[in-house]
């Protein structure tokens, strides 16, 4: 899941693979904004065919964090 997860990351904010880490901070280590952070949603809506509200991405805050909420919105934990 981690890896699909770093994929989307590296195409939707033009990341280096080597940037993401699953304890990296996605807006002070990877300069995340509210416009990457709607364009990930929408990736990994279409690419899980799950629903995430903003109010879920807005307690995102890791990158394990997506991990997390993307596992929860599918079951897996």
């Amino acid at each position: 899941m981690y890896e699909i997860i770093k994929r989307q990351l590296v195409e939707c904010a033009n990341l280096k693979e080597e940037e993401i880490r699953p304890d990296a901070h996605l807006k002070e280590d990877l300069g995340f904004d509210s416009i990457y952070a709607a364009e990930l949603t929408l990736e990994l809506e279409e690419y899980f065919n799950i629903s995430i509200s903003w109010e879920e991405m807005k307690d995102v805050v890791y990158v394990k964090d997506v991990v997390d909420l993307v596992e929860r919105k599918l079951g897996k934990k």
